[in-house]
């Protein structure tokens, strides 16, 4: 892991009981006849189900991991005209902290209960993708044992 990713991983997580999820990288993956792309949409699949069920009015929701430095939450939401509005946020992890950059040029820094609330999502998707995609565990990066 890079010095800069190191330095972001230690400005958003705390405790020291995370630092084994950040092994998991995709160069790590079992090997499977899947594009990345797929790979990406089936783990932001269970990423949007870390945020319980879907509203009514949510039509889809995806919660995933680019890469080393950028989470993107999206989300398709009926208004009440009936239109189908799309939201995308981008989280970009930076030395200086998690930058949350929104349509029509929004950027700001987490901070507070919002912080804490990406950090336990964070936590949350490494632990499920882990476990249900790649069948590893995610202290450890092992692969599961079959009971």
């Amino acid at each position: 892991m890079s010095k800069i990713l190191k330095k972001a991983a230690s400005l958003v997580f705390a405790d020291e009981s995370v630092k084994p999820l950040m092994r998991i990288r995709r160069k790590d993956r079992p090997a499977k006849p899947l594009t990345e792309r797929q790979l990406i949409q089936m783990e932001s699949q269970i990423g949007a189900t870390i945020f319980g069920d879907k509203p009514e009015h949510v039509q889809r929701r995806e919660f995933f991991n680019l890469d080393k430095k950028t989470w993107i939450w999206y989300e398709e939401v009926v208004g009440a005209d009936g239109k189908v509005k799309e939201l995308t946020t981008k989280y970009e992890i930076q030395e200086k902290g998690v930058l949350k950059v929104q349509p029509n040029y929004q950027y700001s820094y987490l901070e507070g209960e919002e912080l804490h609330n990406f950090v336990l999502a964070v936590k949350e998707y490494y632990e499920r993708v882990s476990r249900k995609l790649y069948k590893q565990d995610p202290d450890t990066g092992k692969p599961l044992q079959v009971v």
